[in-house]
């Protein structure tokens, strides 16, 4: 434990994307205190550049809506529907692909046909067809994305089971009588997490991304604000007022940025070749 410590205090990639999710960590915690009220709300007149008002320091936008305030709002929500939607794709894509790659034969082919099914359907399309269906809100937003994240899970946890399947502690459990539920859990799980832990930051970014194109094009929740409804609105000035796309635009580069660096840092750091 304490050599997997130093390697992840010695690894830049992994310092550098925690340092910035840190600072991404501190704005969510205090928006609520400094912006209690809607941040949706019309507060000053409309288009005031950054820096032209101290009470508005990154401006307004064409509604008079405070950008401070909507941009931290909305790191919250987007990191919200990141999380969680990654949070149901692992759960599902683990199970799916655990049962498969440890019992294999007709169980694994039909879990592979589903799993390559989800994979010849482009991702976003898949994505704005499900909220589409429904009305578009948060919950149905992380559900979307999740249907679509679980299948990289899938296919990871199932070729971790396949290769750890036939090694001496699973056959010795085997042996004792385990049952496969205890074997799946305990024995080869534990083995096989690491592969699964380095892609989960990759995955939050791009439901992030996926969030922020919904977003755009009008299918986000409208209750709430989100870096992609920010762009959206501020399309229309993009000649006269650029800061309207390039403040939020520049919040999701550089959130996907810094999740992209603690997952190249955590494969890295737990994958034992990458280390070698």
């Amino acid at each position: 434990m304490l050599a997997l410590l130093k390697k992840a205090y010695l690894n830049n990639s992994l310092v550098s994307g925690a340092t910035l999710l840190s600072v991404l960590a501190a704005v969510i915690i205090v928006a609520p205190f400094l912006y209690p009220g809607d941040p949706q709300s019309m507060v000053a007149p409309a288009l005031i550049r950054p820096g032209e008002d101290a009470r508005y320091i990154l401006g307004t936008d064409g509604l008079g809506h405070d950008l401070t305030a909507e941009l931290m709002h909305g790191a919250g929500i987007s990191v919200m529907i990141g999380i969680g939607s990654v949070t149901v794709g692992v759960f599902v894509g683990t199970i799916i692909g655990a049962i498969g790659g440890y019992f294999g034969g007709l169980v694994d082919d039909l879990l592979t046909r589903l799993t390559e099914l989800f994979q010849t359907v482009p991702t976003f399309l898949l994505v704005m067809a499900l909220v589409c269906v429904f009305e578009p809100s948060l919950v149905v937003i992380i559900a979307a994305i999740a249907a679509t994240s679980w299948v990289s899970v899938a296919r990871i946890t199932r070729a971790q089971f396949r290769t750890l399947r036939q090694r001496d502690y699973v056959l010795a459990a085997r042996t004792l009588g385990y049952s496969d539920a205890r074997i799946i859990v305990v024995e080869i799980l534990p083995n096989a997490i690491a592969p699964i832990v380095a892609n989960i930051s990759l995955m939050i970014a791009s439901a992030i991304l996926l969030e922020s194109a919904l977003s755009f094009i009008g299918l986000g929740d409208p209750n709430v604000v989100s870096w992609g409804s920010m762009i959206a609105e501020g399309r229309d000035y993009m000649r006269s007022d650029w800061y309207l796309i390039a403040i939020p635009g520049a919040a999701i580069a550089a959130t996907v940025f810094a999740f992209n660096l603690v997952g190249d840092g955590l494969n890295h750091v737990l994958n034992a070749r990458a280390s070698s």
